[in-house]
């Protein structure tokens, strides 16, 4: 049986570290898992079990193992040093004898995107991100079509732009709406995408900007950054607005789910698994779902092309067509529409529908 492995690492790390270890859970405050966890060793989590081809009814397994740092350590410790934790990881993915490689999270955007961990281990190395793509995409158009909103006259905003993940996305619904605000930290790398973009072929108006009150002029939001914190809040969106979040942590605050009503909220990149998945851990989905970067690399296992496929910070339309193509031969689709983890229900849209009218006319 073919086979792959897959790191996770905490995002909220007292909770996350619960789910494996309870009682270090309950006993440990957070200074103390975010000065000792750097010095923990990786750490394997489960066997996933019961993935089978729709189409080939060929059954992969794989393996769970965690990298014991935080968001804060990937961007607080010294780079080289979270290679070492990554690679060290790594090394229990090919000990365990997988086949593919798939880095989750923060390890899949650190430095150079996956290059350096590459090159530094035997098992081929895909970050996911084609296929993240390629899943967000789907759940923004199928959230517009939803909310009864029109791709081709609607205005568009990727946050984080400037990211790989961003500038693919960016570069797909550039010939989808009918103006995209490209929004970042850097205003030169911003002008530079436009003028790619504009030379790929792009038919949307095409607007550069450092300011995040612009969301408000968006009615389709697409939220991609790596940023540790939340960077969209309630005041900067405008009613109706459909806002895709595919970043962890997440890049909406929790307070827009408590405070807008009139905003649709979806969480991008997940998908149903093909087969009676059993991952016999809780990585806080439902069961049989997974993340589209953890799909990516259990598709590329169904298709048996164990090779380096998404790494580097270049991701190319061919590769977000392909592995959709891949992933859609074995059974894998968009997992509905959820919102901060829970799903999101016909009368749920109405009610944000209901509320927007409200607002216009008041």
């Amino acid at each position: 049986m073919d086979t792959f492995a897959f790191i996770i690492h905490p995002i909220d790390s007292k909770r996350d570290i619960s789910r494996k270890f309870p009682l270090l859970g309950a006993i440990a405050n957070n200074w103390m898992i975010y000065h000792l966890s750097p010095y923990f060793p990786p750490v394997y989590l489960s066997e996933v079990e019961g993935i089978t081809s729709a189409s080939t009814g060929k059954q992969v397994k794989g393996w769970l193992i965690a990298c014991p740092l935080s968001p804060q350590h990937f961007w607080g410790l010294p780079e080289k040093r979270v290679y070492r934790k990554i690679i060290e990881t790594g090394h229990m993915a090919e000990r365990l004898g997988a086949q593919i490689l798939g880095l989750g999270a923060f390890t899949s955007v650190v430095g150079d995107a996956g290059l350096t961990v590459s090159k530094a281990l035997a098992v081929p190395v895909t970050t996911g991100d084609s296929y993240t793509v390629a899943v967000a995409i789907q759940a923004i158009q199928e959230a517009a079509r939803r909310m009864e909103i029109s791709l081709s006259s609607s205005s568009a905003a990727i946050v984080g732009a400037n990211g790989a993940i961003g500038r693919v996305c960016a570069e797909l619904l550039s010939k989808e709406v009918s103006e995209i605000f490209l929004i970042g930290r850097n205003l030169e790398a911003l002008e530079r995408l436009k003028t790619a973009l504009s030379d790929r072929g792009a038919t949307s108006k095409l607007l550069t900007s450092t300011n995040m009150e612009d969301l408000r002029k968006a009615q389709l939001i697409m939220a991609v950054t790596s940023s540790i914190g939340s960077v969209i809040e309630p005041e900067q969106i405008s009613p109706g607005s459909v806002i895709c979040d595919v970043a962890r942590p997440r890049d909406v605050a929790a307070r827009v789910k408590s405070s807008r009503d009139d905003v649709l909220v979806i969480d991008g990149g997940l998908v149903e698994v093909p087969g009676e998945v059993d991952f016999h851990f809780n990585f806080g989905l439902p069961p049989g779902k997974t993340f589209a970067c953890m799909a990516e690399t259990i598709a590329l296992a169904l298709e048996g092309r164990f090779e380096d496929y998404t790494i580097g910070k270049d991701i190319s339309i061919e590769k977000v067509n392909e592995i959709a193509t891949i992933a859609q031969k074995h059974g894998f689709r968009l997992s509905g529409l959820r919102s901060f983890e829970e799903p999101v229900s016909e009368d749920t849209i109405d009610r944000v529908r209901q509320r927007v009218k409200a607002s216009r006319i008041v």
